[in-house]
């Protein structure tokens, strides 16, 4: 992830609303959707070994809200 913030204007001039894999700083691929970035990436590196991150401008291209359903016990 610092790899895609310290690089973001670069990465987006050269592939905005592309999917890439990045891994130790370096492009492995470039990809249309995430699922296509993670099919392809798994054949040759780890699943958790590497980012998937689509390329956009903005802090919006690199944090993430997650929600879930509240859960009630009984």
């Amino acid at each position: 992830m610092e790899f895609f913030r310290a690089n973001q204007d670069e990465l987006v001039a050269k592939y905005n609303g592309k999917v890439l894999a990045i891994k130790d700083g370096a492009v492995l691929g470039v990809f249309e959707s995430d699922l296509e970035a993670i099919t392809e990436t798994q054949k040759s590196h780890l699943l958790g070994t590497f980012l998937v991150r689509r390329v956009r401008a903005g802090d919006e291209a690199y944090s993430m809200t997650i929600t879930s359903p509240r859960v009630w016990a009984s």
